[in-house]
């Protein structure tokens, strides 16, 4: 299923485990040197100014090797692969039990049947026949359309897509959304920009050779014809910075009006598949892009969308079918997008499969065993810390009218905050999953969590769900709820280290929720009340200078050459970089706070706040392959790690303080062209 959460904005993380690692050191938290940092993978050679990124992490940097299976990787990876050992722990134990019930019988048995590789091999193509036989009995486009909306249940591509969220104009109840689709590549730009061209070529080539594995006919007509579709509708489509803007993306209409506002496709029909058929109101995201691909729709042979059905109904399942389709998969979709010279071992996809189809029955076992209490506290109380900061710096904001600010610590005050997972664990137990049967379990698994959010369309929102299983190595604000959200997997290094240094910590996991509490206070988190309601509530006096201070820190990252010719996107990941710059404010006045007015320790040389500012540098080091720093620049909304760590303290006064950085180096910023934001 197309997985839809409206409100998540989030920064993902990963840890390095030794492949000669015993079992046990696997599962255990790494250190990052005696206190908290790794004083080794500095590189002196290189001044702060110039470079902070390799100042701090250069060594560590020049000297990691990218696993094979692997298209980035760092010390943010690193835990992430020490929180997929544990679940693959939780679920070798599990698989292992044939007289598990509940929860452990449903993850045992989703793992144990994706491990059977020799059974999924030999049903070939089989597993999808009835699907297949389905595209291929659709006698006209509303028989296509209906197939579109059963494919937002589970496997197959549509020209829409629909999603069940939160309400962004009344939070308290659910909405139905509906958004621009019909690409198979990453996005819009893999069509339409030359930088893309061997990709685009190889494109038309795996789809050929997809519908040649699934028995399609004409698998090399039909390719060239999908690709055409398919670029037609990127001609279309919004750009990413685009459906970024909460303002323009938000259009309820009648579910009647839809063929007089996109018409050449039938609406009714695709709702129907989608068990939509009695929805009255829909909200619109890419209202301008809809009738042009409707019109697309309905200027396209049959047969071929037909075939895109067909092919996108295979590619999806193809990690879930026989040795060829898996391969092939993995060729096209790692190697060729994003340079992974090795498929990742079977173990590990099926890890992340058991995660994201049934993760809550999963993290009720994980934190169990890695989640103890003691953490949870830590966690509430370091919020508190942030949140504290925060407050002052809205009372002490120079740019900010009285009015505006009232509202402002008015929302912060509302905030809520979630650690750990869930008060109240997911209940699957009418979900059905079987032996030997994987590709009807991802199936079941994924119909079982649409239906769950279809039947509760009518009811008031839960405003403690989680978007995020437990074990995920990530956090997310929710502008609807406005909550933020901790995973239990984040709480370890590089993040936080029981037995580490405080500043150090808090450049680390402090940053990380002053981000997400920023996240709120970004460019489009502003624009929701403290209740999550999407309303204006800044004066325009306000907004307009917000709205300039934004554009200029815009425009520094917008100015990062991230390889020859690419440059980072400004506007698409503008929320992330407000995000960071409030963060690494946050936890610097969070850590002066714990301080209470006692002189900061000086360990190894290295002051507080030069501490500070290194933790916020070690959680992102990383390395890219290239593929994958083309492809991130135009699909996603966080810049390269290199300018997480050097843009936001550029414009940071302490930092400049705190390692001596003058005019003449390479990211010297004036004090009065540094921006101030919050």
């Amino acid at each position: 299923m197309k997985r839809f959460w409206l409100s998540a904005c989030a920064v993902s993380v990963i840890v390095l485990a030794s492949a000669s690692a015993s079992a046990e050191d696997t599962l255990n938290a790494p250190r990052m040197g005696s206190w908290g940092f790794d004083m080794s993978g500095r590189d002196l050679s290189v001044s702060p100014g110039t470079n902070f990124s390799a100042f701090a992490g250069g060594n560590y940097i020049r000297n990691l090797v990218i696993p094979a299976d692997r298209s980035s990787y760092g010390s943010f990876d690193s835990l992430r692969e020490l929180s997929v050992n544990r679940m693959h722990a939780v679920l070798d134990s599990a698989a292992q039990d044939m007289t598990a019930k509940g929860d452990k019988q449903k993850i045992g048995t989703l793992y144990r049947s994706f491990m059977d590789e020799a059974r999924v091999d030999a049903l070939g193509a089989r597993p999808m026949s009835a699907d297949l036989a389905a595209i291929r009995a659709a006698g006209s486009k509303a028989d296509i359309a209906r197939l579109m909306g059963i494919a937002q249940t589970g496997f197959g591509g549509a020209m829409f897509g629909i999603g069940i969220g939160d309400d962004q104009k009344d939070p308290l109840r659910y909405a139905v959304y509906a958004f621009q689709g019909g690409l198979s590549l990453p996005n819009r730009d893999y069509y339409l920009e030359p930088q893309f061209a061997p990709q685009r070529a190889k494109y038309e080539a795996y789809v050929r050779q997809i519908l040649s594995l699934a028995g399609w006919t004409k698998p090399e007509e039909n390719a060239k014809a999908i690709l055409a579709m398919e670029t037609e509708v990127a001609k279309a489509s919004w750009t990413l910075a685009e459906r970024r803007n909460k303002d323009k993306t938000y259009n309820p209409v009648k579910v009647s009006d839809l063929p007089g506002i996109a018409p050449g496709f039938p609406w009714t029909a695709f709702f129907k598949g989608a068990g939509l058929d009695g929805v009255d109101r829909v909200i619109v995201a890419e209202n301008t892009a809809f009738p042009k691909i409707a019109a697309i729709f309905a200027k396209a042979p049959l047969d071929t969308l037909k075939a895109y059905q067909a092919f996108t109904l295979a590619d999806q399942a193809a990690p879930y079918l026989s040795k060829a389709f898996d391969q092939a998969h993995y060729e096209f979709r790692e190697k060729t997008l994003s340079g992974q010279l090795e498929q990742r071992p079977r173990w590990k996809r099926g890890v992340t499969l058991v995660d994201s189809q049934i993760g809550e029955a999963l993290g009720k076992l994980y934190v169990a065993t890695y989640f103890p209490p003691e953490s949870k506290a830590k966690m509430v109380a370091l919020v508190g810390d942030i949140k504290t900061a925060l407050k002052a710096r809205i009372e002490n904001l120079t740019w900010m009218g009285p009015e505006t600010k009232a509202k402002a610590l008015e929302k912060l005050s509302k905030f809520s905050v979630m650690i750990g997972y869930p008060d109240s664990w997911r209940d699957y137990s009418k979900l059905l999953i079987r032996d030997g049967d994987l590709y009807g379990n991802v199936q079941r698994a994924d119909r079982f969590e649409w239906n769950r959010q279809l039947a509760r369309l009518k009811d008031p929102v839960d405003r403690k769900e989680w978007g995020m299983t437990p074990a995920t190595v990530n956090a997310y604000y929710s502008p609807t709820k406005n909550g933020i959200v901790f995973p239990a997997a984040i709480l370890q290094p590089p993040f936080f280290d029981p037995e580490g240094d405080m500043a150090v910590n808090y450049g680390g996991i402090g940053a990380v929720i002053g981000h997400e509490i920023t996240h709120g206070f970004d460019d489009q988190g502003r624009k929701s009340d403290g209740d999550g309601r999407l309303q204006e509530w800044w004066t325009p006096e306000d907004a307009a200078k917000f709205n300039a201070q934004a554009a200029r820190y815009g425009a520094q990252y917008s100015a990062t050459e991230v390889l020859p010719g690419v440059f980072i996107k400004g506007e698409q990941t503008m929320g992330e970089n407000i995000a960071d710059l409030g963060g690494v404010l946050l936890a610097l006045d969070a850590y002066h706070a714990s301080l209470k007015g006692q002189p900061a320790p000086v360990i190894d040389g290295l002051t507080g706040d030069q501490r500070v500012f290194l933790g916020w540098s070690q959680v992102w080091r990383s390395k890219m392959r290239e593929d994958r720093v083309r492809q991130q620049v135009v699909t996603d909304v966080h810049a390269p790690n290199f300018a997480r760590t050097n843009v936001p303290l550029k414009n940071i006064d302490a930092w400049y303080d705190a390692f001596g950085v003058k005019p003449g180096d390479a990211n010297y910023v004036a004090p009065e062209n540094r921006v101030r934001i919050w």
